[in-house]
């Protein structure tokens, strides 16, 4: 008679439904970063500008790839990072804290250039668009750049990675091959003690 093992039969069962759950849980983060994406696509067209963002997680997606204008007061702690141009050339971008009204603070992405040193930009009034920053913040890259710099590359929500469904096939694989592999070792245990 052929017995099945039934300690290990739950583990694999287990593991099984555990790897099917997170394929499907893949399946639902697709359909919400393809409504995130098509969200960040309208905001893009939207011509209304929106207010700068606190650090609020909630607050920041609502606003994210719209247009917003602050009033740099003042400047400090610049940030330079590899970033391209609007004419897809590599350089830096030069990313710059700034105090604005209401005691508050936006970075601001002034602009690129071709090496890590920034023009010595003081700060003043600067327009363009939200977009995601470290951490869940957000930073305004300026659209004109600030004076002294070149215009960054825009912002592209397609950018953002949207590989939920390679995750989903890749979990439901792992699932499939478990089932095979356990099959083929009761297999294997059966022959052996036929």
């Amino acid at each position: 008679m052929r017995r099945v093992p039934i300690g290990s039969t739950f583990i694999v069962i287990a593991a099984v439904l555990t790897m099917i759950g997170l394929g499907v849980w893949q399946l639902e983060r697709l359909q919400w970063k393809q409504n995130l994406l098509v969200h960040y696509a309208t905001a893009m067209s939207d011509s209304a500008e929106a207010s700068y963002p606190s650090s609020d997680p909630q607050e920041v997606e609502a606003v994210l790839f719209r247009r917003a204008t602050v009033d740099c007061r003042f400047t400090s702690e610049w940030n330079s990072i590899s970033g391209r141009n609007t004419s897809d050339k590599a350089g830096y971008v030069h990313i710059v804290l700034c105090g604005i009204e209401g005691n508050r603070t936006a970075y601001v992405q002034a602009g690129w250039t071709q090496g890590p040193q920034h023009p010595d930009w003081k700060g003043g009034r600067v327009s363009g668009l939200i977009a995601p920053y470290i951490g869940g913040g957000a930073r305004l890259i300026a659209d004109p750049p600030a004076p002294g710099f070149t215009a960054s590359a825009k912002p592209d929500p397609n950018d953002i990675p949207n590989n939920h469904l390679a995750y989903a096939v890749q979990w439901f694989f792992f699932a499939g091959v478990a089932l095979v592999i356990y099959g083929l070792a009761l297999r294997k245990r059966w022959r052996e003690r036929g």
